[in-house]
């Protein structure tokens, strides 16, 4: 009957995302449907549910004021206010209501089978951006992955972890602090490439990336693209030196949206060479600058500072428990200086399931 059932829903997944990329379903619709049994993620502090809480890094949120506003009012390791983009799709999806960190020596095997994020918060595709922030890189993830394998494998057998797997909806979400890390603030890739040839450099990883998670059994795969970067506070903070006087950097912007035509193209050319598999580019660029441009529309009054302490430079262990945090994050674009409240992230995840469903 579980093969059955597997079958079954492997068939509902094939016919809605092919409704979906000629747009023809709704959010709803996939919600009812329940195709994926699992979510894996893979990526930066975007999608990192607290596996950083357990490795050696300064690149951790589980302390006050991080988790202001998620459930019991806890610091769990995510990099906002509340809840990432990862929890809820999970939810919106019918899978479960939080995508727990794969390191958290507590995960249950219910959590197993249903999913886990291995993402690490300051990573990127770029090796020696993980190498500087004490993180794990994007491609080590997949070593992570191997582990949680071998986890499911113990928990449900081979056969049922291949179907489970196989079936499970795969993002990944990391590539900003390639750029901001190595190429603009820390300019040590800007000694080896032009904007153009590190942008190939880090989607040429990616492809590495999704070739070897597929060849681990992954097939349903959305890839984010890359948000307006020149609008993060931090970024606009290094730039200008009247802190009054911030604007958007619109060089940076361009480099995020030529970044992610090509992703786009990459991912088209890359999902015939990959029998079985569906590849969507997930577009965070567009609703992100659209609440910048229009932030009442959307119900918010800051655009260009975060809600903890002055808003400009604070993030990670500068953004601490002794940082003073405005009265109402949901009325902020930005929790702190590089990272999105949680109201963002609700607005951008129905975007997404706009988009593909």
């Amino acid at each position: 009957m579980a093969r059955v059932n597997y079958l079954i829903g492997a068939l509902s997944l094939h016919i809605i995302l092919s409704l979906c990329i000629s747009k023809l379903c709704s959010a709803s619709d996939l919600k009812i449907s329940r195709s994926f049994p699992a979510i894996l993620i893979f990526g930066d502090s975007t999608v990192d549910t607290g596996n950083n809480n357990f490795i050696s890094t300064i690149f951790k949120a589980n302390y006050s004021p991080y988790g202001k506003d998620f459930p019991g009012h806890m610091a769990t390791g995510r990099f906002s206010n509340g809840k990432l983009i990862p929890d809820m799709v999970a939810s919106r999806l019918g899978i479960k209501e939080l995508v727990p960190p794969f390191l958290d020596p507590k995960l249950s095997n219910d959590d197993v089978k249903t999913g886990v994020s291995f993402a690490s918060a300051g990573t990127g595709f770029d090796d020696l951006t993980a190498t500087i922030s004490k993180v794990i890189p994007v491609m080590k993830q997949i070593d992570l992955f191997k582990n949680y394998t071998k986890r499911l494998q113990r928990i449900v057998g081979v056969d049922e972890s291949k179907k489970i797997i196989g079936s499970a909806l795969v993002i990944i979400s990391a590539g900003t602090n390639d750029l901001n890390i190595n190429f603009y603030d820390i300019p040590t890739r800007k000694l080896q490439y032009n904007i153009s040839g590190y942008q190939d450099f880090i989607l040429n990883r990616l492809q590495s990336f999704i070739k070897e998670i597929y060849q681990l059994g992954c097939r349903n795969i959305v890839v984010a693209g890359l948000p307006p970067v020149g609008c993060l506070p931090i970024q606009e903070t290094v730039s200008f030196e009247n802190p009054l006087h911030r604007i958007c950097l619109e060089d940076q912007n361009s480099d995020s949206k030529s970044y992610n035509q090509k992703l786009s193209k990459l991912l088209s050319n890359l999902q015939p060479q990959l029998p079985g598999s569906t590849m969507l580019y997930a577009d965070i660029y567009t609703p992100l600058i659209d609440m910048i441009n229009n932030p009442r529309q959307y119900g918010f009054e800051h655009t260009n500072t975060g809600c903890c302490g002055t808003g400009l430079a604070e993030a990670g262990p500068l953004c601490n428990a002794l940082t003073p945090t405005c009265e109402d994050p949901s009325k902020y674009i930005f929790w702190d200086s590089i990272h999105p409240t949680e109201s963002v992230y609700k607005s951008i995840t129905e975007s997404l399931l706009k988009q593909f469903f």
